[in-house]
């Protein structure tokens, strides 16, 4: 018993040093080039993105994301990327944000705003030289799911030619329906990767945020290897709460990026966790965590 519990102290000293090991290599922006780091704007209000910039530099993250066209010259000064771009919006008939959560494609009646939202978009990330454009399926209000997906095919279609033309690729983004965005309609992956193969354009993926999948289906070692042709993206988040991505929740997220890592990933993974510590410093932290 002795020698089975020195065994265990052992591993568990090991694997705290390679944890704060990890962390410091992120401290100091020597990151393995496994993974590339990337953060959420919007989790960190009180940060001026120019801060942002200066400090994730030096974590060794190599983009600051979900953020205005307007904001890539702060980014490129400091040599980062935008890996996806937040999503436009356009006033409706009833002063609702079309292009927002809740009011995207699955509405045919949204499909010319959407277009004429999206289109200066397109452009503004493709003279960028970035990639990835954000958007959302919009919620149910009562329309089932196959003709949901139907409307969606139909909209995005739309704007692929141009997505294909400026080698820009839109994203739908997987959200939960039960805790963050209620009846939110593109929340489970399977439906997403339906969408994907009923538009059948290599300009158009999904960002499966781990977090909001968790809650949703779960088992998202097994749903990140099946899906790995059709995700062009990922978020993090602790589950539950979505704060800090530590220990003091239920996902093991350096087993998670190994396992996107040996799908032969090349993207950008994302931290979109609300801080509940010191914001920097919980960044710093979670990058080494998924610096496998």
């Amino acid at each position: 018993m002795k020698a089975t519990r020195r065994s265990f102290l052992a591993a568990s000293v090991t694997a705290a040093l390679g944890t704060r090991l990890s962390a410091a290599e992120a401290a100091s922006g020597a990151v393995k080039g496994r993974i590339n780091h990337s953060v959420c704007k919007w989790c960190y209000p009180k940060v001026p993105l120019e801060d942002l910039c200066k400090a994730g530099k030096e974590m060794g993250l190599t983009s600051i994301e979900l953020v205005e066209p307007t904001d890539f010259p702060t980014l490129k000064k400091h040599d980062l990327t935008c890996a996806m771009t937040t999503f436009p919006t356009i006033a409706g008939p009833g002063g609702e944000k079309i292009g927002s959560i809740p009011y995207g494609f699955n509405r045919t009646e949204h499909h010319e705003l959407l277009i004429k939202a999206y289109e200066p978009y397109i452009a503004a990330v493709a003279d960028a030289g970035f990639k990835h454009l954000i958007c959302f399926s919009g919620n149910r209000n009562g329309m089932d799911d196959e003709t949901g997906l139907k409307n969606c095919a139909e909209g995005l279609k739309k704007l692929l030619p141009l997505a294909e033309k400026r080698g820009v690729t839109l994203v739908m983004e997987l959200l939960n329906s039960r805790v963050d965005h209620k009846d939110y309609m593109c929340d489970h992956s399977d439906w997403g990767i339906a969408l994907c193969k009923a538009i059948g354009s290599e300009r158009f993926k999904l960002l499966f945020d781990i977090y909001h999948m968790q809650i949703m289906d779960g088992d998202v070692i097994s749903r990140i290897r099946a899906g790995k042709d059709y995700f062009a993206h990922y978020h993090t988040g602790g589950v539950p709460g979505r704060n800090e991505i530590d220990e003091s929740q239920e996902l093991n997220y350096a087993a998670i990026m190994r396992a996107i890592v040996e799908t032969g990933f090349k993207g950008h993974v994302a931290q979109e966790f609300i801080p509940k510590r010191e914001p920097l410093v919980s960044l710093r932290q979670a990058v080494g965590i998924c610096d496998v």
